[in-house]
């Protein structure tokens, strides 16, 4: 997937996150009864507290390296990654402080600390202000009473009232990039996070082949996507997304606003993923309903054959922009582009996924980070024809010890998009 999931053009619904009392998105409340479904999901095992663990000593021994003294988060994947804690972003300042040595502790508003306390799931001290109080100033209180008083990494998705707020209540520390060290955790997935990863594009793909062969003319994205989310669901999936774009549409990435419904010959692109344990997957596919033209199937192969080059050129060691050099060159020979131009192939080839569904690094010109084991990918080179349709195949893959190895087989053909 290559949009901000807060867009469903499409779709018409906003998905929200599966942090701790959010508000229940409305993914998830379609009803898990599904007439010959069953979840998929029993034996998949979340991450447990001693894994969190050995997630911070790796951070606290980055850090070192670094010469950082501590490295400050806001609520999100990175603080669930390390801690366990499951929140949201507000006004009211929630964020975990990790040390280079010793346990991290959570900043939170007195009334909330019940709450955070659920999901933490490693020894930790929690911190509270009240309302009138500034939390920056208890977070500070935190790094002087701890001796912290070298550079501090800010987490790259921390907002500026806070390193700003930071900076107030601590005047003259040193607010460094906390990118090396969160990066260099999140990145590279364990066995156990690959298989978790496995099972939510296992559950997305079983609800694709559920739903396809219900899609009926003059159905629209919102009745496609109900179907979807209702699978996934029945499933043990908890859906994130189901991005439909129908006919017209679907030449237009992020979609199009105007009226769809499925017609005779048009193409259906479905972009959809869902989380287990909170790891993502993320799966497209496109197909026609009714009998494909020749240039439908022939933009439809020649997206399959860029998910080939994309695969192939995905070894260790070569760098991550490489890999849509190598399409992007591919498909200007067939006549695309140039470049982002269109018709042709106007997003990244592929984006970093894991307990979220964008992550760095991305499958993009002029990324130089180098491929290494554990890291995961989609691989999604779609091609638009503006004012006629697009095709987007997209698979996720992650770099094992021997090369890239898909979660899911591309389809074969226009004519068997599910495999």
């Amino acid at each position: 997937m290559h949009f901000d999931r807060r867009h469903f053009m499409g779709l018409g619904l906003a998905a929200v996150g599966a942090a701790a009392l959010r508000p229940a998105s409305l993914f998830a409340q379609a009803s898990t009864a599904v007439p010959g479904l069953r979840s998929i999901t029993g034996d998949a095992v979340p991450i447990s507290g001693e894994e969190h663990l050995e997630r911070i000593a790796r951070a606290q021994r980055l850090m070192a390296d670094l010469g950082l003294s501590a490295l400050f988060i806001e609520p999100g994947a990175s603080m669930t990654y390390f801690t366990g804690v499951q929140w949201w972003r507000s006004e009211r300042l929630t964020a975990a402080i990790l040390p280079r040595d010793g346990e991290p502790a959570i900043v939170t508003p007195h009334f909330e600390e019940p709450s955070v306390r659920e999901s933490l799931k490693v020894p930790g001290e929690v911190r509270v202000w009240n309302e009138h109080e500034d939390p920056l100033r208890t977070v500070a209180g935190f790094l002087r009473d701890r001796g912290l008083t070298g550079p501090v990494g800010v987490e790259e998705t921390v907002r500026f009232f806070a390193v700003d707020g930071l900076r107030r209540a601590m005047p003259g520390v040193e607010l460094r990039p906390g990118a090396p060290v969160v990066r260099g955790c999140r990145m590279v997935k364990t066995a156990h996070e690959l298989a978790l990863m496995q099972k939510a594009a296992d559950v997305t793909l079983a609800a694709y082949r559920h739903t396809a062969p219900r899609i009926e003319r003059g159905m629209t994205p919102a009745d496609i996507g109900a179907i979807m989310a209702g699978a996934t669901q029945a499933l043990g999936g908890n859906s994130e997304f189901a991005l439909i774009l129908l006919g017209e549409a679907s030449a237009y990435p992020h979609g199009s606003g105007q009226p769809q419904e499925v017609r005779e010959g048009e193409v259906v692109l479905m972009d959809c993923g869902c989380t287990v344990h909170g790891y993502q997957s993320d799966i497209s596919r496109s197909f026609v309903f009714g009998e494909p033209t020749a240039e439908q199937r022939r933009v439809w192969e020649q997206v399959r054959r860029g998910q080939e080059i994309a695969f192939a050129a995905a070894q260790l060691g070569r760098t991550a922009g490489s890999v849509d050099d190598t399409v992007r060159a591919q498909y200007e020979r067939w006549g695309y582009g140039p470049g982002y131009s269109l018709p042709g192939l106007s997003h990244r080839t592929g984006h970093g996924i894991g307990l979220e569904g964008h992550e760095p690094v991305n499958l993009v010109h002029g990324e130089t980070t180098p491929l290494a084991p554990g890291m995961c990918f989609s691989n999604e080179p779609g091609l638009y024809l503006p004012g006629k349709f697009g095709i987007r195949l997209e698979d996720c893959f992650y770099m094992a010890e021997g090369g890239p190895r898909w979660f899911t087989t591309p389809p074969p053909s226009i004519d068997e998009p599910f495999g």
